[in-house]
């Protein structure tokens, strides 16, 4: 039996929409026990590669709470955050507003000594209101395995990013070692639900992630599909043997 926010074809993102509406208000917290607190060491990874630079303007895509825009924000960058779960965007914009220096009404993004509070925007990641090559970096964290179509996904941040913009996505990998594979989606099985049971009131909530997996194409295929948008310079960076891995590319120069 399939899992009950998986489901292929129509009804794909109205159920992802419904799980992050349920989890959003543990999302951060949960995410922090599953990962034993590395996710946030992925995320910085992932900043230094980037190499953000603070006349830029950089777009999160699938940003959740915001996490990693609030990290490409203390970087001085013009950040944009687009997330399609109102109750997601609602814990980063209240993360925001709580960032801001008291006693100011000024309208996000507001600049505060180096930093800059990210402008949040509610929209669709195969569908993003922004126009062609409008941003020097684009980025994507554990957002890529949730869409309807990984290829329409890839193809908006191509579209919206500048030439010679990079391209980042951080996302679960497959591991090409079976056994490591193996042991990988055991802990995903076993363990990951039953936090999602004892924080969130649903098992199925975290189970759902092994199951995104297995119908993830995965790093090496999502390398393949950004060298024919004719991206270059793609690479993979792998962690723990390509449990997380980070697929880059840079859109050509004109």
């Amino acid at each position: 039996m399939g899992n009950e926010f998986y489901r292929a074809g129509d009804e794909r993102s109205a159920r992802v929409r419904e799980l992050f509406t349920r989890i959003a208000k543990k999302y951060d917290l949960v995410n922090d026990l599953q990962s034993f607190g590395l996710h946030r060491y992925w995320k910085r990874r992932l900043i230094r590669l980037a190499r953000v630079r603070s006349d830029e303007r950089a777009l999160d895509v699938c940003c959740g709470t915001g996490d990693l825009a609030f990290m490409l924000a203390q970087t001085g960058a013009r950040v944009f955050g687009a997330d399609f779960t109102e109750n997601m965007l609602s814990v980063a914009i209240k993360r925001g507003e709580a960032s801001k220096p008291p006693a100011t009404t000024d309208a996000l993004p507001l600049v505060s000594g180096a930093e800059t509070v990210p402008c949040f925007v509610q929209s669709d990641a195969l569908a993003l209101p922004f126009g062609d090559a409008s941003f020097d970096l684009v980025t994507m964290a554990y957002g890529l395995r949730n869409l309807a179509d990984v290829k329409t996904g890839l193809q908006e941040m191509q579209r919206v990013a500048k030439p010679g913009a990079r391209i980042l996505i951080l996302e679960f990998g497959k591991p090409d070692n079976p056994a490591w594979r193996a042991l990988y989606f055991t802990y995903l099985k076993l363990f990951v639900p039953v936090l999602g049971r004892f924080f969130c009131g649903s098992a199925s909530a975290y189970a759902y992630i092994l199951e995104s997996l297995r119908n993830y194409p995965g790093q090496h295929a999502v390398a393949a599909q950004m060298r024919e948008l004719n991206l270059t310079q793609v690479k993979i960076v792998s962690f723990w043997g390509g449990v997380m891995t980070i697929n880059y590319g840079e859109k050509p120069s004109a």
